[in-house]
């Protein structure tokens, strides 16, 4: 949990509204965000292809007309509030019209943090898009290890 809260921080902190994430373990990164969405309120989605865009804080409540991805992004560009959107196994998706959608939403600035993460073992993005979006990577043994505090083993 505590490696999951790290993620989460680091993609608030990101300077761009797209973020790039490379993770060998999508389901169980999306399980801890869940947890961690459930214990803060967070606003945090998922969004999986034909599953469309579910809430992870709200027991995966189905975002109405969200199943494709296009539908999804248009969502989140005008959605006003503050919101972290998870896109798994993004790579095959990433071709037009959905690329049109990312740009717009990589510029657009906001009062609020809204941030789009494109997951997936390898992402990468069509040329221009490099100073539009942060790259971060988690490693899931890194984030498992454990470590002694107060006298006890924690992960």
């Amino acid at each position: 949990m505590q490696g999951s809260a790290g993620l989460f921080e680091r993609i608030l902190g990101a300077e761009h509204n797209l973020v790039l994430l490379e993770t060998s373990d999508q389901d169980a990164l999306v399980a801890q965000l869940r947890l961690l969405a459930r214990r803060t309120g967070q606003s945090v989605y998922a969004w999986r292809d034909e599953a469309g865009l579910r809430s992870l804080r709200d027991g995966d409540v189905l975002v109405p007309g969200s199943k494709r991805m296009a539908d999804a992004l248009r969502y989140v560009l005008q959605s006003l509030h503050f919101g972290i959107y998870l896109f798994v196994d993004a790579a095959p998706h990433l071709r037009a019209p959905n690329t049109v959608l990312l740009r717009q939403i990589a510029r657009t600035r906001t009062t609020y943090d809204r941030r789009v993460v494109l997951m997936g073992a390898e992402v990468a993005l069509p040329d221009g898009f490099s100073e539009e979006a942060a790259r971060l990577r988690h490693d899931a043994a890194a984030a498992m290890r454990l470590r002694l505090r107060d006298g006890r083993w924690v992960v």
